[in-house]
């Protein structure tokens, strides 16, 4: 006989459940505020860390002593990119608008593979806001992704559709008979490589064209690099240019690579992971000249964009060969004029995901909260910042300027003898003071601290501590 119960996963009592959900906000909202009280990241303590070993308990525990465990033990070693002073990677801080409707969205708990419903048409709400920024065409499509890495994959994808056509879905590679080529920026994001491992085409099949003394690709040296490929029989069929470049900061050249690829009938994208919501600045904006021109771009809402993680996205200039690209027909998938299989086309058309979370209300949330004049003035400061801590590396003997500052990320280090040890050891000390968090990189084999200024709560007192740090460690260091 088939046993059942009336058991459910929700409260028994939802008066307790609302107090101790209204204490998890609170404790959530007094963190945010009281930041500066706390330390920007700190080592988790190996006993700590042995505690999360556990094996699955069949026991059921209470929400108050779950939350406690967390208050305890998860959020004094979080990573800490919500700190003013955390400047290790380009990481957006988040904001409290976007923790409350990832809370909505939580609870609303919508699958927005598909189907007719009101979140989708919150996600394509954006898609239109974000087609209107890059002065893309209506017939233009647009999907959230988890980050500019999916983002760049399914751009690949996309330029390989145009290349081969749509045959290429159920033929693989082998089918077109062409052996495709290509090209990025020698301090592009790891992740072009991926995407090019990842669709099949073999990260051989990349050429990583070198960068000149603005850390910018070299157009004379991707021309050639084209050329070559050309002559020896291959096929250019994808160029990625870098708006933002991880290392320094750097801005391609896209004119004069939108250019090229009209010429040579080169799919154009733009990895503009942080850079390309300087869109957003009017004083910047005019430095990404050309980004109009893009086949494809591929870029986060949550750095620059400050939404909690994770918000990707890609816009596609050709949204009917986006869709073609991953449509698929299934019966389960059978779509209606009305009901609630209508509202085709449906975002899992645009994408390899069925299921997808409702990273748009979170963003929605904050564009209509905050308003794209003061995103673009959150952008805009984070820049100033940045001139102002090369000013003071400038003016310091003691401090070397390693790279030029495009953007938001300053490449410095200390002098010394033996620089690259030194810096390595100064910035694990910068991260374990608490004060400041930089990270580290190379450039032209000299290792720089670098500090990628991306939170909206950093301001000139952040600078000042972390350049102070730097220069009273690095003085320790060499004494």
């Amino acid at each position: 006989m088939l046993e059942t119960s009336e058991d459910t996963l929700d409260p028994s009592d939802w008066k307790a459940f609302r107090l101790q959900g209204h204490r998890m906000l609170d404790d959530m909202i007094d963190y945010l505020e009281h930041l500066r009280d706390q330390p920007v990241w700190q080592p988790m303590p190996e006993d700590l860390r042995h505690s999360f070993r556990q094996t699955l308990d069949d026991e059921p525990s209470d929400l108050e002593t779950a939350h406690e465990l967390f208050m305890k033990d998860v959020l004094p070693y979080a990573l800490g990119n919500v700190h003013p002073g955390f400047m290790g990677w380009v990481h957006g801080g988040g904001t409290p608008v976007g923790m409350l409707a990832e809370m909505l969205a939580g609870g609303l708990n919508a699958n927005l593979g598909g189907r007719d419903q009101a979140p989708i048409e919150i996600e394509r709400q954006v898609v239109q806001w974000v087609r209107e920024l890059f002065h893309f065409p209506e017939s233009a499509a647009g999907l959230f992704v988890t980050g500019t890495s999916m983002a760049n994959l399914l751009g690949v994808l996309i330029a390989r559709t145009a290349r081969l056509g749509v045959d290429v879905r159920q033929q693989g590679l082998a089918f077109g008979k062409q052996q495709l080529t290509a090209y990025t920026s020698a301090d592009a994001h790891i992740s072009i490589v991926q995407a090019m491992d990842i669709a099949g085409f073999g990260s051989d099949a990349l050429r990583m064209i070198a960068v000149d003394e603005q850390r910018q690709m070299d157009i004379a040296a991707l021309e050639r690099a084209v050329a070559e490929d050309k002559k020896a029989g291959r096929t250019p069929f994808f160029i990625a240019a870098t708006v933002g470049s991880v290392g320094v900061g750097a801005i391609d050249n896209l004119h004069a690579i939108a250019e090229l690829c009209r010429r040579e009938h080169i799919w154009f994208h733009v990895d503009g992971a942080y850079g390309a919501l300087a869109m957003l600045a009017p004083d910047l904006a005019p430095r990404l000249q050309g980004i109009e021109r893009a086949d494809s771009i591929a870029f986060d809402f949550h750095k620059w964009g400050q939404v909690p993680y994770d918000a990707g996205f890609i816009l596609v200039r050709d949204g009917e060969l986006h869709q073609n690209t991953f449509a698929s027909s299934a019966a389960y998938l059978k779509r209606a004029t009305c009901g609630m299989a209508a509202g085709s086309p449906w975002p899992c058309d645009f994408g390899p995901d069925l299921s997808r979370g409702f990273r748009a209300l979170k963003t929605w949330f904050t564009i209509k909260v905050y308003g794209a004049e003061k995103l673009g003035q959150v952008i805009s400061n984070t820049c100033a910042l940045a001139q102002h801590m090369k000013r003071r590396i400038e003016a310091e003997p003691r401090l070397e300027l390693l790279a030029p500052v495009a953007l938001n990320i300053v490449c410095f280090r200390y002098r010394s003898a033996e620089a690259n040890r030194v810096n390595a050891d100064l910035v694990v000390a910068l991260q374990e003071s608490g004060i400041a968090a930089p990270s580290t990189t190379m450039l032209n084999g000299q290792l720089a601290i670098r500090a990628a200024i991306v939170n909206h709560r950093t301001t000139v007192s952040d600078i000042d501590a972390l350049i102070d740090a730097a220069l009273a460690l690095g003085d320790r260091a060499c004494s």
